[in-house]
């Protein structure tokens, strides 16, 4: 099966060390958002990182290129761009794919995350702009990782690496 262009990619399957999820895309509401999401996944950007923020009951983290390796700075890289929000009205719920991002609206740049949870009190301040249709269960074994307290002071650094092996861009028919 040939890779599909970002404009008939309307999915993506995210290969983890504990499964794969698969994620729907919201172009509707986050145009921007999904492209550049698509493009870093179809660069091979996302291979090889790792969800390096686990916040059970709230959700997981990853995105980072400094996850590639043990960075102590890991939770702070990126594409070396930002892209402009794109507030919705969409609720953030558990399955729900959004951009993580810095104090600054428009901070985000390559840094996701997938909500194992509601989580309303970010809804219209962060860009969802997805969301898990399979691989609920895998969603869930990532959130009940161990963890412990990271630098920042919250017990959010996984115990054991979650890795993500590859995210693949399919048509939205294909799942």
């Amino acid at each position: 099966m040939s890779t599909p262009t970002p404009s008939e990619a309307q999915a993506a399957v995210i290969k983890t060390t504990a499964g794969e999820m698969v994620v729907e895309f919201w172009s509707d509401v986050a145009p921007k958002t999904v492209e550049n999401f698509q493009k870093l996944a179809g660069e091979g950007f996302y291979d090889g990182t790792a969800f390096h923020r686990i916040v059970k009951g709230f959700m997981i983290q990853g995105g980072d290129p400094l996850s590639k390796k043990d960075d102590p700075a890991v939770g702070t890289g990126g594409p070396g761009y930002k892209i402009k929000a794109e507030f919705n009205e969409r609720p953030h719920v558990r399955g729900v794919l959004s951009m993580a991002r810095s104090q600054h609206p428009d901070s985000a740049g390559s840094q996701f995350f997938i909500c194992l949870a509601d989580a309303k009190f970010l809804d219209r301040q962060y860009t969802a702009f997805g969301k898990v249709i399979k691989g609920d269960d895998v969603l869930g074994a990532i959130g009940d990782t161990p963890t412990k307290t990271g630098n920042g002071g919250e017990k959010s650094k996984p115990t054991t690496r979650v890795g993500v092996e590859s995210i693949t861009l399919v048509p939205r028919s294909s799942v």
